[in-house]
């Protein structure tokens, strides 16, 4: 399970007012916090004893003894990002050295993140699935379509039946006619996208498997979803945040596809080994003929 400081993080804007208080309390004073009791922390963040246990609960923990043993064991292990470490936003006028090493470093520390989010057991989970899929169905807008049809190309190398749909009205015409034992594997980074959603709803409808790749937090998306994959991003303002987001997804898919190529690999290796023959021989061929 990811760090608890990496999770009050990422839910940041899913908490209500009074969590927001307890959780911006938390980031700011880590240290003070491990020594406190609930009734302390309750009135350092000028809060209550219940709002504390509800946020406890919100953030994957049993109570406030779990999360306090939770926050103090990250605290003995690990030092906190630094300042250097944080997310930091394209601004206008920055020069080109700075823009290549925030770019780099944001996807960097995205992909890092979304590593400590991730549960090996619900990816196993995943590549279950998508090993046992008779179809698989990849569903994406914008950004998250560029990692669909990542997915159709890695896994149509292995001849997996596997088709990226971007179109609205085709996302819909397919997931109605998805069925017990395939798949659809919806990406949406807010996991509030209308079109998927509808799309989620359809394939619940005709009992395929649903597989959500989103960014962490509860959101309607994943509320189809059979199995729920959560990532992490920046939120900053010059789309730096879409960059990231469409380079964790384009990891999960790699993950994905590396897992199930190695649990599978005596069915898939040949196809492997077919494909790269094939576009060898297509690019010397190109090559000869210039």
């Amino acid at each position: 399970m990811a760090g608890i400081i990496l999770r009050v993080t990422e839910l940041l804007e899913f908490f209500n007012p009074s969590e927001r208080k307890v959780a911006a309390y938390i980031l700011d004073q880590q240290q003070k916090v491990v020594g406190m009791t609930v009734g302390e922390l309750a009135e350092q963040s000028q809060t209550n004893k219940a709002t504390i246990i509800r946020f406890c609960k919100k953030v994957g923990c049993s109570g406030y003894r779990d999360f306090s043993i939770q926050l103090a064991a990250e605290l003995a292990v690990t030092q906190n990002h630094s300042q250097e470490e944080e997310y930091t936003d394209v601004r206008v006028g920055d020069d080109i050295g700075s823009i290549m090493k925030n770019v780099c470093a944001n996807n960097v520390r995205a992909i890092e993140d979304s590593l400590l989010l991730l549960d090996s057991a619900v990816v196993q989970q995943a590549v279950d699935m998508l090993i046992a899929a008779h179809r698989v169905n990849v569903y994406g807008i914008g950004a998250s379509g560029v990692a669909a049809q990542d997915m159709q190309q890695k896994f149509v190398r292995i001849n997996k039946n596997c088709a990226a749909y971007e179109d609205s009205h085709m996302q819909l015409t397919s997931a109605a006619n998805l069925n017990p034992g395939e798949v659809a594997v919806i990406l949406s980074w807010s996991g509030e996208t209308k079109e998927m959603i509808e799309v989620a709803k359809m394939a619940k409808k005709n009992q395929a498997g649903i597989i959500t790749i989103t960014r962490y937090g509860q959101n309607p998306l994943c509320e189809y979803a059979d199995v729920k994959l959560f990532l992490s991003s920046p939120e900053t303002s010059i789309r730096c945040g879409a960059m990231s987001s469409r380079i964790v997804q384009m990891t999960m898919i790699d993950i994905l596809f590396s897992c199930l190529v190695s649990q599978d690999y005596h069915n898939v290796r040949r196809y492997l080994e077919r494909t790269r023959q094939e576009v060898h021989k297509n690019w010397a061929d190109k090559e000869k003929n210039k």
